[in-house]
């Protein structure tokens, strides 16, 4: 089994988009571009995502070749016309990373039902998360509610510009 990862920027108050499944709120923030990306995205071999975090991402920067260099990975239950570079998956989540090699390293893209049921099945075993410190009050989750608990340990912390970022692992 692949070991899977999530890297990712939420709110104060957790969420990844607004209400609107905007991220101006995010890109708006200083520090943004001193954050580790490009050290995390050397680190993987395959991106997955679901159908709305496709859309939203494909809806900000429509000409942009999505993760190039990596064997990527759009779950949807709906056929969808995806670029050359991106797989269509309707199958569930958990078994297709189960499937994949163990020495390779999947990178969970977004939140939502996807996510919910990779950590429940407690296949995310790292995690980089970037907090910003501002208040939605509303928009798209980061964490679904769960069916049970799970504990990780911090790692380090660091500050980039107004981003707080937290390393964690199972």
């Amino acid at each position: 089994m692949a070991r899977a990862v999530f890297y990712g920027a939420i709110s104060l108050d957790g969420y990844l988009a607004d209400k609107q499944d905007r991220l101006d709120w995010l890109y708006n923030q200083p520090g943004g571009e001193l954050v580790p990306y490009d050290q995390f995205y050397q680190g993987i071999d395959y991106t997955m995502m679901g159908r709305r975090t496709y859309d939203v991402v494909k809806r900000d920067a429509p000409k942009e070749v999505l993760y190039p260099e990596k064997e990527n990975f759009v779950f949807s239950r709906s056929n969808l016309n995806l670029e050359d570079n991106l797989q269509l998956v309707d199958q569930d989540p958990v078994a297709f990373i189960q499937h994949l090699p163990e020495d390779k390293t999947i990178w969970v893209v977004g939140g939502g039902a996807l996510l919910r049921s990779v950590i429940e099945a407690g296949l995310i075993e790292e995690w980089w998360i970037q907090v910003v410190p501002i208040l939605l009050g509303e928009g798209v989750p980061l964490f679904l509610p769960q069916r049970s608990q799970q504990k990780f340990q911090l790692v380090e912390t660091e500050q980039f510009g107004q981003f707080a970022q937290l390393h964690l692992k199972k």
